[in-house]
């Protein structure tokens, strides 16, 4: 019997991921390459669309020589990726006229808030279900357009193609053939109209983007051509796209109204599934496209925290506190408190929801007892705050889980995902799979060619690792709060 596979590209932030899967949504084998991460000025932060890229083959090449090792075929591939990160480049030569301009990059700031003194940001939220912010596209493309000196003249000539990182991806695969996105990452440009399921001519209009740039809207799972790859002698169909958040939320099985997910990974994002209902936050949450379907669309409501494990990077690389990601769950549980010491990592400002892009970081409560181990401490504890405060926005939104499933790196860390139950009082699932964002796009390029028969299909292979449930005495969870709450107030005032 030969066995059948599904492989998945997780293009994140940090590192390119490729994961075979079998058809029970079960990681057999996975490739990981990490890659520079480029920082030119304060707030701004870049990748190299070619290390993307380069790194991206050379996992596809490990999981297709395992796959080929295990007797398997490789049935289809799914891919998800880091959202809003932009690349522009020449359609004809496939490179990159600029280095792509990552998510967490602030260097649109002012341009934002020149919108936003223009009151352009009801008419955008009203359209998009997103806020001004340079954390999306939209700014992203104008200042590459406007900044790079041969974009004008490569634009007039009608030579060059836009994409976020999925639509780079799915061009270099097909030799150039397909130029498309999904409606997850077109929702997440702050140029695509989630009332009409289409690119909007207004906004196209306010940010001087020209349509031809853009790719096609399609389905999260649909077919997108095929992959020609060196490595392998067939061509291999391309099945699935979606954002890495929402990705995570169909690896969840959130398929329900109401069901939550939250993935600590580089940033942290909490994703509620609204149905087709789309609720429009009162309190800076994001509304946003869950999934598509058959062409309808499924809504979220979204809160973004840009720093989650990108922290515990920062520990490890530039401040040498620890030596793996891993060392932080005995470090933390080395301490009996955090010793009055916060810190608030707005490394490249804040996101829900205080949406502020000059805000900077700061450690808060330090004394002469304070050293290496408070702050790692402070660190972890921060993520767990900064959920706290989305939940408690959805709380003013009326809205409040029961149950929130996590995923991602940080929470392999028990004492995190206990002391995130506490602080944001509900209970916490764990599933057994926690490459839940690789796993959504498998789930999703399966069900396109009939491996899943349908979503109830897929919900069936959702399985518990660990249930945690908060235990924290009020008093203790509102006194550290407190000090979170004015570490925070000290951040927003500087």
């Amino acid at each position: 019997m030969v066995k059948k596979f599904i492989v998945s590209i997780d293009q994140g932030t940090t590192s390119t991921r490729s994961i075979l899967f079998n058809t029970h949504g079960m990681p057999v084998f996975t490739s990981q390459r990490e890659f520079k991460q480029l920082f030119p000025k304060n707030g701004w932060v870049e990748h190299k669309p070619q290390e993307i890229w380069d790194t991206t083959l050379l996992t596809l090449k490990e999981v297709f020589l395992k796959s080929k090792k295990l007797r398997g075929k490789v049935l289809t591939i799914g891919i998800t990726n880091q959202r809003e990160t932009t690349i522009i480049w020449d359609k004809f030569t496939g490179k990159a006229i600029y280095n792509a301009i990552v998510w967490q990059d602030r260097r649109t700031a002012n341009f934002c808030e020149s919108l936003k003194k223009r009151k352009k940001e009801k008419i955008i939220s009203k359209k998009t279900g997103l806020l001004i912010d340079p954390y999306f596209s939209a700014t992203k493309i104008h200042w590459i357009l406007n900044n790079v000196p041969k974009a004008k003249k490569l634009l007039k000539e009608k030579k060059l193609l836009f994409g976020t990182v999925d639509t780079f991806l799915l061009w270099n695969l097909t030799n150039g053939k397909v130029h498309a996105t999904d409606a997850t990452n077109a929702s997440r440009t702050m140029l695509f109209n989630i009332n009409s399921n289409d690119w909007d001519k207004d906004l196209l209009k306010l940010f001087e983007i020209p349509d031809h740039i853009l790719p096609i809207v399609k389905d999260s799972s649909d077919d997108y051509g095929f992959a020609k790859l060196k490595f392998t002698k067939d061509e291999i169909p391309i099945n699935s796209l979606i954002g890495d958040q929402q990705s995570a939320t169909v690896g969840q099985s959130c398929f329900d109204k109401g069901s939550v997910k939250s993935t600590y990974g580089t940033g942290c994002f909490v994703l509620m599934n609204t149905g087709n209902k789309k609720i429009i936050s009162k309190n800076r949450l994001l509304t946003t496209v869950c999934y598509r379907l058959n062409n309808k669309i499924t809504y979220a409501l979204e809160g973004s925290i840009f720093i989650a494990g990108a922290g515990i990077q920062w520990l490890r690389d530039k401040i040498g506190f620890i030596k793996k990601a891993s060392d932080t769950e005995n470090v933390v549980k080395s301490l009996k408190s955090n010793g009055g010491v916060y810190l608030v990592p707005a490394f490249t400002g804040l996101g829900s929801p205080y949406w502020d892009s000059k805000s900077r970081g700061l450690i808060y409560g330090l004394t002469r007892d304070s050293g290496p181990a408070q702050i790692v401490r402070a660190v972890i504890e921060s993520v767990a705050y900064q959920s706290y405060d989305l939940f408690k926005a959805m709380e003013r939104d009326g809205l409040k889980p029961k149950i929130v499933r996590v995923d991602g790196g940080m929470v392999t860390n028990n004492w995190f995902s206990k002391f995130l139950s506490d602080i944001i009082n509900i209970k916490v699932d764990r599933p057994r799979v926690i490459e839940t964002t690789a796993l959504g796009a498998a789930y999703l390029a399966g069900l396109k060619i009939g491996v899943f028969k349908s979503i109830k299909d897929i919900k069936k292979n959702w399985k518990i690792d660990k249930h945690f449930s908060p235990s924290m005495s009020k008093l203790h969870r509102n006194t550290l709060l407190d000090g979170w709450t004015k570490a925070i107030r000290k951040t927003l005032a500087n």
